[in-house]
Parts: structure tokens; C-alpha cells; sequence
């Protein structure tokens, strides 16, 4: 039985994963990334269970004891009790740090006593008379040559601290190397979706050369620009009546106008990929249709994230169109927008190939927790052959980035919001725009989602 405050114990390399899959994966994800904070969420009795154990109650109070030492063993030179051994005696946390600072400092040549040296030092006493003390500790056996000047001491944390990354480094290296990667079965899944995600995705591989060509018009103050059409001029777009919407922002009908006759081909797009995937054909068609559309947003978002340019601040949607933030907004999508170009600049770092996209997508589209679906079950297992064969995928990428993988998977949760925020949107512009200006296949996906 999983706790909704814990990560489940994971391992995303096994061959089966607990249902329900993805949410498990997702937080699990979360606890990686977020590990030192994630006990900030923790009612109070669970992180109290969580933090302290009786065991640990003790042994934070008593402070750490070595195993070699014997229960209550005294300090060689009061008598307190003793932490370990410390410059070649058995003494307590006090003596150590007295005999440390009386070497470093070079404060014995000052000591006197008032007493010509007869003091008896126990643990009442030892603070009253610091010559007898020291003098103490160097008939007990303190070496004097074990204490560490400045310099050394932070030669010695240095030297801690490269062996400590360097063992950091040779552990991750041994993870790698045994982190498996994909079986034939598996690399046949992986390219038979990458080859469905080509062969659907507008421009394919030149979409760079057709994007920097739109950019250049579109920074010269043109919205948009189509080699088929011409479009109004720069000083006729700001005339284009505009309508309130209850977020604050306007509708461009002009911009929506143009973003309406490019969504018909890129749903159909998403659909042929998915029919592509011989797992899914394999599933009701009831299935099929819920299913696709739940994804449809999450896909289409994705496909222009992934064409983020930095440079320009521009995503080019249906491998033609390349827009900036605010014309996003203005054409409709309002705060919609500002969470699909703040992925495109998240997955811009992570430098994703045509399979690790494909991937995302048979992931975001197998979601086993679309309202209605009857294959519950059937869908959760085809997910989980993507995941695991994406993770298989992945450690053969051997990415830079710490924790890829995880954080890789959070982008299926932005990816969720965007759909569902989509969804909500979709209600204002059906009460703000002409119904005219919808195509059919745009109102079949989206009309009677669920908010």
C-alpha cells in the first residue's frame, strides 16, 4: 500500500511498474528533484514518525559514540566521558578541543599555575587550571604533531572534498555503466514510434531553414507570413477588432482567424500518429477517441515547445508559423501561452532527439486517467512499455543533465496543465469569437472537454 506523503520504492529499471504508473513515476520524480523539501509536506505526525525514531531520539541526545569504544569509557585526562580516540588518546569532545586550540594557537608557553603544577584535573576541575591540563595531556600520550595548522587543516578538508566528488563520480560512472539500455523489442518499439512522429510532424528535419525564414519577416513587424497567401499589412493588424476577455487580455480575431486555419492539419497530424502506434489501434474505438482527445493540446504544445528559438523568442507552430509570446496570447490562447513558451525554453536545455519527442507523445497519449476510458487497465500496460523503453532509451542518450530522467518526466505534468488549462480557455473563446471562425475539427476535439 502506497502513502500519498511518500515516494513508492521505485526502480524505474525493473520490467513492472505498480499501477497507477505515471502518478507513482511523477512523484517519485518530485522526490528526487526535491528531496531536501519534500518532508516540508509531511502532516506533523508522519514527519515526526519519519525524523525520530526512539533509537534516533537517543542518539541524538547522547551524540555519536564509536562502536570500538567500550560503554562509558572516561576520558584519559578528566574523566568525562569519552567520544573516540583523538591525537592517539581516548578523551572527551572538551579535552580535544582544549589540547587542538592550546597547539594552533600556540597559547602553552603562556599557561601558569598557582598551585607550582599540582592540580588535579578531573572533570570539575579541568577548567580551572589550564597549564596542569595540558601538561595532562601530554603525559596521557596527546601527540602534539597530530594537531593540523591552518594551512594543512584546509589542505586536508580539500583533499576530503576531491575524494568525496571523486567517489560522487565514480559512483554515477558505475550507475551508468549498469543502467540498462534498450533490448531488440525495445528498440524496435523505439523506432517504430520516432518513424509515426516524422512522418506527422510538419517540415520534418527543415523546419529550421523555413522557420528562420518566417522569423525574419515576422521581426520586421509582419504577424504572419505565408509563401501560399499574402496576409493584411503591419498598420492593418492593429486596427483588427479586438475582444475582452475575463483574464484581462483581448482576443485578436484577426490572429485567431489566422491560428484557426493551421490547427485543422496539426490535429490531423496528432491523429495519424497515434494511429500509427499499433498499440493503440488495438484499443476500443470509444477508447481511441477519448484518448485522443485528452492528448491533443498536450501534443500539439509539445511539438512547438520543441521549436523554441531562443534568439528570436518565437515558437513555430505546424512546422510553419512562427509566432512570438504576446501573439499567442492576443490570438486567443492568453495565459495559455506563457506556459507553452516557458516549456519551449525548459526543453530547450535538454537538447531532445525525434525519439525522445515521439516518446513523450505515446507517453502523453496512453494516459490510463482520461474520464471514461473502459480499458483502463490494457492502456496503463501500453504506457508503461513506452516508459520503460523510453528510460532504456534514455540511458543510452547518457545525458549531461543531473537527474534527466526525472526531471524529463515532470514535463508530462506541465504538459497535463497546458491540456487542461486549453480546456478552460476554450470555453471563453467559444463565448467571445464567431462561431464561424471555429472548424469543425477544432470544435469536435475540444467542445465538451472536461474543465
Amino acid at each position: 500500500m502506497y502513502s500519498l506523503f511518500l515516494p513508492p520504492p521505485l526502480h524505474f529499471s525493473s520490467t513492472v511498474f505498480p499501477p497507477p504508473l505515471l502518478p507513482l513515476l511523477l512523484l517519485y520524480s518530485l522526490y528526487l528533484l526535491y528531496s531536501s523539501s519534500f518532508l516540508l509536506f509531511l502532516p506533523p505526525p508522519l514527519l515526526f514518525l519519519l525524523s525520530i525514531s526512539p533509537s534516533a531520539l537517543s542518539l541524538s541526545v547522547q551524540g555519536y559514540i564509536p562502536s570500538y569504544l567500550e560503554k562509558d569509557e572516561p576520558c584519559v585526562v578528566c574523566g568525562d566521558k569519552a567520544t573516540g580516540y583523538h591525537y592517539r588518546c581516548i578523551t572527551c569532545e572538551g579535552c580535544k578541543g582544549f589540547f587542538r586550540r592550546t597547539i594552533q594557537k600556540n597559547l602553552h608557553p603562556a599557561y601558569s599555575c598557582k598551585y607550582d603544577g599540582c592540580c588535579i584535573i578531573d572533570k570539575i576541575t579541568r577548567n580551572q587550571c589550564q597549564l596542569c591540563r595540558f601538561r595532562k595531556c601530554i603525559a596521557v600520550g596527546m601527540a602534539m604533531d597530530l594537531v593540523l595548522d591552518d594551512s594543512k587543516r584546509v589542505a586536508k578538508r580539500r583533499l576530503i572534498e576531491e575524494n568525496r566528488e571523486k567517489r560522487k563520480k565514480d559512483e554515477i560512472v558505475k550507475t551508468l555503466q549498469t543502467r540498462p539500455e534498450p533490448d531488440s523489442s525495445e528498440w524496435e518499439l523505439i523506432r517504430h514510434v520516432t518513424e509515426a512522429h516524422r512522418h506527422t510532424n510538419a517540415q520534418g528535419s527543415h523546419w529550421k531553414q523555413k522557420r528562420k525564414f518566417l522569423v525574419r519577416f515576422l521581426m520586421t513587424s509582419q504577424l504572419f507570413y505565408n509563401t501560399s497567401s499574402l496576409f493584411p499589412q503591419p498598420e492593418d493588424i492593429g486596427q483588427s477588432p479586438g475582444v475582452p476577455t475575463p483574464d484581462g487580455d483581448k482576443v485578436d480575431l484577426e490572429a485567431f482567424s489566422e491560428f484557426t486555419k493551421i490547427i485543422t492539419p496539426a490535429i490531423t497530424r496528432v491523429v495519424d500518429f497515434a494511429k500509427k502506434l499499433p498499440m493503440f489501434s488495438e484499443l476500443p474505438c470509444e477508447d481511441q477517441i477519448i484518448l485522443l482527445k485528452g492528448c491533443c493540446m498536450e501534443i500539439m504544445s509539445l511539438r512547438a515547445a520543441v521549436r523554441y528559438d531562443p534568439e528570436s523568442e518565437t515558437l513555430t507552430l505546424s512546422g510553419e508559423m512562427a509566432v512570438k509570446r504576446e501573439q499567442l496570447k492576443n490570438g486567443g490562447l492568453g495565459v495559455v501561452s506563457d506556459a507553452i513558451f516557458d516549456l519551449g525554453k525548459s526543453l530547450a536545455q535538454f537538447n531532445l532527439d525525434d525519439s525522445e519527442v515521439a516518446l513523450l507523445q505515446a507517453v502523453l497519449l496512453m494516459s490510463s486517467d482520461r474520464s471514461g476510458l473502459t480499458s483502463v487497465d490494457k492502456i496503463e500496460k501500453c504506457q508503461e512499455t513506452y516508459l520503460l523503453a523510453f528510460e532504456h532509451y534514455i540511458n543510452h542518450r547518457k545525458h549531461n543533465i543531473p537527474h534527466f530522467w526525472p526531471k524529463l518526466l515532470m514535463k508530462v505534468t506541465d504538459l497535463r496543465m497546458i491540456g487542461a488549462c486549453h480546456a478552460s480557455r476554450f470555453l471563453h473563446m467559444k463565448v467571445e469569437c464567431p462561431n464561424e471562425l471555429f472548424p469543425p475539427l477544432f470544435l469536435e476535439v475540444f467542445e465538451d472537454q472536461e474543465v
